[in-house]
């Protein structure tokens, strides 16, 4: 009985959750997409309503209405989770890291890694390892970006020399993929590794930051003209 109260206070608690986050999910899809009350009204008005006039024309309207009822909220949740999506990436857009959210949000099998790479001016590489191998995915100047993709991949050949390495640069110009579609683009390049091989190039990525990490440098300000060693520490 005790555990019976506690699953039941547990669920009470839940509830409440969920429906305010679908209300500031709501009102953040709302400010984006104006018209996306009458869009869902629509939509479950019409589908309730032509099973209905199914249900009338056969004979069975209470069958036909339950189903249309059930199916009119199916299909207005799932209106509503596109056009709140939708209107989710119209607000990243553009914006430093947004690139990254998508990744954390790709799936099951997928290990990625924000902000591998940056310069200056904040244009940025990610990187994520799954079944389709290493995939960069790079958000900025396309030009400024250029070189630090070149350099990852350099890196990426020396330490994983059987994954191949594929980039993805965010955007809405030529040759770019667009933020929503990220996502989709990935899930879209073939799998040619199994889960060990996965395992295993995550594991040599994950050692060579470490090594990067724990590399000893030096305390106070760097002596004057001296300059750092190009290429980094060599894999051996």
């Amino acid at each position: 009985m005790a555990r019976k109260a506690k699953s039941d206070g547990a669920d009470a608690a839940a509830n409440p959750g969920r429906l305010k986050q679908i209300a500031l999910t709501y009102k953040m899809t709302r400010k984006a997409d104006p018209k996306v009350g009458l869009i869902l009204a629509a939509v479950g008005i019409a589908t309730f309503g032509v099973f209905l006039g199914i249900g009338f024309w056969i004979g069975h309207p209470i069958y036909l209405g339950i189903l249309g009822f059930l199916l009119a909220f199916l299909a207005t949740a799932i209106i509503f989770g596109r056009r709140a999506e939708r209107a989710a990436f119209g607000q990243m857009e553009g914006q430093p890291g947004a690139a990254a959210a998508v990744l954390q949000n790709v799936g099951r099998g997928w290990t990625t890694t924000p902000a591998i790479a940056m310069n200056r001016s904040q244009d940025v590489v990610h990187r994520a390892v799954g079944r389709a191998g290493i995939v960069l995915v790079a958000e900025g100047n396309p030009n400024r970006l250029k070189s630090l993709l070149a350099a990852e991949k350099k890196k990426m050949a020396r330490i994983v020399l059987d994954v191949p390495v594929h980039d993805i640069l965010v955007g809405t110009g030529e040759g770019q993929v667009p933020l929503k579609k990220v996502r989709t683009t990935m899930l879209k390049l073939p799998r040619v590794l199994t889960g060990p091989q996965v395992t295993a190039a995550n594991d040599r990525l994950r050692a060579m930051g470490d090594l990067m990490s724990n590399m000893p440098l030096p305390k106070g300000p760097m002596p004057k003209g001296m300059r750092m060693p190009r290429g980094g520490p060599k894999a051996r």
